[in-house]
C-alpha cells in the first residue's frame, strides 16, 4: 500500500499560521459551543494529517469547549487495533481515521461506522458553510456505501502522477511530458542510454508494491481489477494482459537494472539522482525532490497528470474520518469531524505540505499557491488528477492477500514471464480466497 508521505515537513514554523479558531468563530452564528464541557477521544493513523490535527486541537477546544483526547498510532498497528475494538462493539474512541482504500468493504460489511447523513442534514449540528459538494467525486464515492450510507468524510486523497526531468527531456529535444501511454513508451526509449547509466523510466517492480502501479495502468484500459460487486476477478482479461504487457516492455527496456526489486523509495532515489527521466508514482512523494540536501534535480522537475490510454484517469488512495456506530458521544464527535475536514483545516494541510486534501476549494486559494515551494503546475496537476481519479485498489476485504498474489505475477512478468500465463495462474489462485471472503 502506498503510504502517505510529507509533501513538505510539517514543522513548527509551518504551523505558525493565524489560529484557525479565530477564523472559524467569525464564519457564522453556528453554535460551536453547544456541547461545551463534554469530552471525546480521537484515534488517528500516524501521518502528516494527524500532525496538523494534533497541532490545532487547542483551537478546536477553544472553539467548542469540548475536551479532546488524541491518539496517533503507526498505520500497521492502528488498523488491527481499530478492527479489534470495533469487533467488540465498545471502541475506546469517538472519532477514527481509516484507510478507505484498504478497509472500505470491511467497514461496510461490518457496519462499523455511523451514517453521517442525518448529522449533516441537522442544521443545528452542521455549520452553514460545511459544503459537502466541495469534496471531490472520487473521494465521496469511496466514502459512500452502495446503499447510500455515508461512512466517513474524505480526509486525504493521494494520486498517481508523472514526475519528469525537464533537463533530460530538453537534451533530447523534448519539451512536454507524455500525454498518452504511446507517447510515454516512445519518450522513455528516446531518453534511455544505458551506457551512460541514464534511463527513460523508473517504476515499482517489487512484489505487492508493483500491483498498485499495474492497476493504475489497467485503469487506462477503462477496467477495474474486480467486478463492481467485488465477487469476480478481472485480472486475466485481454485488457489486463495488454496492461501487463505494456508494463513489462517499459520496465525491461527503459528502466534501470534491478528494478524488479524497486519499491517507491528506490524509484524516488533513482529519479532524484537524475538517473531516470520519468517516474510514475504517488504525488505524496513530491517534497524530497524539492530539497537541495536530498535531491540533485531541484529546479528541473516537472509534474504532470497520468497519461491517457483508452481513457485518461489516475489511481487514487483515500483515507477518511468518521464516527463509530457505537460511539458514546456522536454529536460532539461530529463537530470534530466537520471541523477537521472543513475548508480551513484542509487548506492548512495543503499549506504546510502535509497532504493532498479531497476538498477542491483548497487548490483555488491563491495565497496558499503563491506561498508554496511547489510550482503552479504541481497544483494544476493535483486538481486535474482529483477530477479524473479512480480507486487504485479493489473494494474487497482481503486486499493485502490480493496485492501479494497479483504482485507475484507482476514480478514474474517483469522478469520475463508470459503476461497471459502469469495472470491466469494468479487469478485462479486468488479467486477462491475472494469467494471465501464473500461468504462471511
Amino acid at each position: 500500500m502506498i503510504r502517505r508521505r510529507h509533501l513538505l515537513a510539517a514543522t513548527a514554523s509551518a504551523l505558525g499560521a493565524p489560529a484557525i479558531v479565530e477564523r472559524a468563530n467569525a464564519q457564522s452564528a453556528f453554535d460551536w459551543k453547544q456541547f461545551k464541557g463534554q469530552s471525546i477521544e480521537v484515534n488517528y493513523q500516524l501521518s502528516p494529517r494527524g500532525d496538523i490535527a494534533k497541532a490545532h486541537i487547542k483551537d478546536f477546544e477553544e472553539l467548542t469547549g469540548i475536551k479532546v483526547g488524541f491518539e496517533q498510532i503507526p498505520e500497521q498497528q492502528q488498523r488491527p487495533k481499530v478492527a479489534m475494538e470495533m469487533a467488540t462493539g465498545h471502541p475506546s474512541f469517538d472519532v477514527v481515521n481509516v484507510g478507505m482504500h484498504v478497509q472500505k468493504r470491511l467497514i461496510e460489511r461490518a457496519s462499523w461506522m455511523a451514517d453521517l447523513r442525518p448529522l449533516i442534514a441537522d442544521k443545528s449540528l452542521t455549520a452553514a458553510d460545511f459544503d459537502q459538494a466541495d469534496f471531490s467525486k472520487p473521494s465521496m464515492d469511496v466514502a459512500t456505501a452502495p446503499d447510500g450510507k455515508l461512512n466517513v468524510l474524505p480526509l486525504n486523497q493521494d494520486l498517481f502522477i508523472l514526475f519528469w526531468n525537464k533537463e533530460l527531456f530538453a537534451q533530447k529535444g523534448l519539451q512536454s511530458p507524455p500525454a498518452t501511454l504511446d507517447e510515454l513508451m516512445t519518450m522513455a526509449h528516446q531518453l534511455t542510454d544505458a551506457s551512460k547509466g541514464q534511463y527513460g523510466f523508473v517504476g515499482r517492480g517489487l512484489k505487492n508494491a508493483n500491483m498498485t502501479f499495474w492497476d493504475d495502468i489497467l485503469l487506462k484500459w477503462d477496467q477495474e481489477t474486480v467486478t463492481p460487486d467485488g465477487r469476480k476477478l478481472l485480472t486475466d482479461t485481454p485488457a489486463a494482459v495488454e496492461a501487463a504487457t505494456w508494463y513489462q516492455k517499459i520496465m525491461r527496456e527503459c528502466a534501470p537494472p534491478g528494478v524488479i526489486g524497486f519499491n517507491w523509495n528506490e524509484c524516488q532515489t533513482t529519479f532524484m539522482q537524475g538517473r531516470a527521466a520519468i517516474w510514475w508514482d504517488g504525488i505524496g512523494f513530491s517534497a524530497p525532490m524539492l530539497d537541495p540536501n536530498k535531491s540533485k534535480v531541484v529546479g528541473k522537475i516537472g509534474f504532470a497528470p497520468d497519461p491517457a490510454g483508452k481513457v485518461r484517469n489516475c489511481a487514487t488512495f483515500i483515507d477518511g474520518i468518521g464516527i463509530p456506530a457505537t460511539a458514546k458521544n456522536k454529536k460532539p464527535a461530529w463537530l470534530f469531524v466537520q471541523w477537521v475536514t472543513g475548508k480551513k483545516m484542509l487548506t492548512e494541510v495543503l499549506r504546510t505540505g502535509s497532504g493532498t486534501p479531497a476538498r477542491l476549494s483548497c487548490y483555488a486559494q491563491t495565497d496558499v499557491i503563491k506561498g508554496s515551494a511547489f510550482p503552479p503546475e504541481w497544483f494544476e496537476t493535483t486538481q486535474t488528477s482529483l477530477n479524473m481519479a479512480r480507486s487504485g485498489l479493489p473494494v474487497i476485504v482481503p486486499v493485502t492477500e490480493f496485492r501479494d498474489t497479483l504482485g507475484t505475477a507482476i514480478t514474474n512478468i517483469v522478469a520475463g514471464g508470459d503476461p497471459a500465463g502469469e495472470l491466469k495462474k494468479a487469478t485462479a489462485a486468488f479467486q477462491p480466497v475472494l469467494d471465501k471472503s464473500n461468504e462471511a
